[in-house]
């Protein structure tokens, strides 16, 4: 214990810190700050669903202020996005799926699609994100905004087949009821059957959709 003598003030380091908001240190602004929150949004809406998650729950899940969230993300529908676009993860992986060409696609496109939900560190957001979307108009168009601009329009994009929007969406729509039935529902024998007997039996009716005139 440091002694002060009469007219000394405490030193800097000494003098009794204050109750109230923490120090905005680079720990809680700087640059993991958004991943933190972007991985506790994606924690919040797996457990709590769309409609019991809130700026404030995932900002004190994240250790940061509200402020904060809204600082990097905006309001929770765009929060709700970026943690649908992490969940895919779609800049990293479409040039993979559709750089190689349209030989292959479908085939390429149904396993991305079945690793994803296979992972289970992605499957328990993802499902959160379609038990949302059926349930809440305002998750449902988010998720639907994400699937048609940042999916099926670059796809579609590099279709030379009439129709190209309309064909990837039928594609997304064969994966999203295959997803629907195995991981939502979970209905048999759908549920159990091996990964790459569902790719083996739903390449080639993508491919279809996505190529044939």
């Amino acid at each position: 214990m440091t002694i002060h003598r009469d007219g000394d003030s405490p030193g800097p380091d000494e003098r009794p810190r204050r109750r109230g908001r923490p120090a905005r240190t680079d720990e809680v602004t700087g640059p993991g700050a958004r991943e933190r929150i972007l991985e506790a949004a994606r924690t919040e809406f797996a457990g709590r669903g769309y409609d019991k998650t809130s700026i404030r729950g995932i900002a004190k899940a994240a250790g940061v202020d509200a402020a904060l969230v809204h600082h990097y993300f905006g309001t929770k529908d765009e929060v709700f996005a970026a943690a649908i676009e992490v969940s895919f993860e779609p800049a990293l992986v479409l040039s993979a799926i559709i750089g190689s060409g349209t030989d292959g696609l479908g085939e390429r496109l149904v396993r991305y699609f079945i690793g994803v939900w296979e992972n289970p560190v992605s499957r328990a957001p993802l499902l959160a994100i379609m038990r949302s979307a059926l349930t809440h108009e305002a998750a449902a168009k988010v998720l639907r905004g994400f699937v048609l601009r940042r999916l099926l329009e670059r796809i579609a994009e590099t279709l030379d087949v009439p129709d190209a929007t309309f064909r990837a969406e039928l594609a997304a729509s064969h994966m999203i009821g295959i997803a629907m039935l195995r991981y939502v529902i979970q209905a048999e024998p759908l549920a159990s059957a091996e990964p790459e007997k569902i790719v083996a039996m739903v390449a080639p009716t993508l491919q279809r959709y996505l190529t044939e005139d």
